[in-house]
């Protein structure tokens, strides 16, 4: 199977915008949803501390690199600063709307200290997998509008802004994975990246429940409850990751590469939708 790589003519492009900046705190800011809220919120949590590490990770590896790829990490590292920063301020939002976030922060340190603690290759390894995660849930926010309905409009643009972003660069840190593991033979390359999704996956799947269940207990919401409405809210409807099951199974295909599906046309009307959009700073 011919191997499919980064489109020639994709451009990364730092769309450097502010979010609601000046609006006061919504506590459930999803449709008045404390499950949905507490399922994005779970997620942004990640990603002031996420993000810098992805940045880490795939510029450990940059020496080398082909010119275009070279070009693609250092407009990966402005996206990801940029989304860090939103991420920041968006947090704040959720704190000052009453939520407790330390609990799930302190996870992510401690989950990616114990990544950081191995061979630079794991790191760059993990990267890719959580950059397939976040570029196949932001192609289904993007793609189903019913995620974002009734949402705070500025929070609402945010990450939509986030998706945009996350789908146009969804191919640096794999692109970095090939040139890092360059001289490997091909089943030792797919064996580690299969083995290390895996456990992305599941590290992920149990950290964010962990996280959306102790948000919920702020609410109020908690035991069979609390679990019966998160696994809804995420495998049945809306379920968004019961839909992304396809895209994440394509990765342990043969002759994967993230822009085997192109959905640059989706990108580019989001990002019509965004610029008709002003930004509240």
């Amino acid at each position: 199977m011919n191997r499919v790589a980064t489109p020639a003519d994709l451009t990364i492009t730092p769309r450097d915008r502010r979010f609601g900046r000046g609006l006061s705190a919504n506590r459930w800011w999803v449709a008045n949803d404390p499950i949905a809220t507490a399922f994005y919120n779970a997620l942004s949590a990640t990603f002031p501390k996420g993000e810098a590490f992805f940045v880490e990770s795939v510029r450990a590896f940059r020496d080398g690199a082909p010119q275009k790829l070279a070009q693609e990490i250092r407009a990966f590292t402005t996206q990801e600063v940029m989304h860090s920063r939103e991420h920041v301020a968006f947090n704040k939002k959720a704190v000052d709307a009453g939520y407790d976030l330390s609990k799930l922060e302190e996870r992510v340190v401690w989950r990616l200290d114990l990544v950081k603690s191995k061979h630079p290759i794991v790191s760059l390894a993990a990267t890719m997998c959580l950059e397939h995660f976040t570029a196949i849930l932001a192609h289904e926010l993007l793609r189903d509008p019913r995620h974002l309905k009734d949402a705070d409009p500025e929070a609402a643009a945010m990450w939509r802004w986030h998706a945009i972003e996350e789908i146009e660069h969804k191919g640096v840190a794999y692109d970095t994975w090939r040139h890092a593991t360059k001289d490997w033979p091909r089943f030792k390359r797919w064996a580690v990246k299969a083995k290390v999704m895996l456990l992305v996956t599941r590290n992920f799947l149990v950290d964010r429940s962990i996280g959306v269940r102790e948000l919920l207990r702020q609410d109020g919401i908690t035991g069979f409850q609390a679990w019966r409405r998160m696994l809804w809210f995420a495998f049945v409807r809306p379920g968004m990751m019961r839909k992304i099951l396809g895209a994440w199974l394509s990765f342990f295909m043969p002759g994967f590469h993230p822009w085997n599906h192109d959905d640059r046309k989706l990108i580019e009307g989001a990002e019509k939708q965004l610029s008709a959009e002003p930004a509240l700073a």
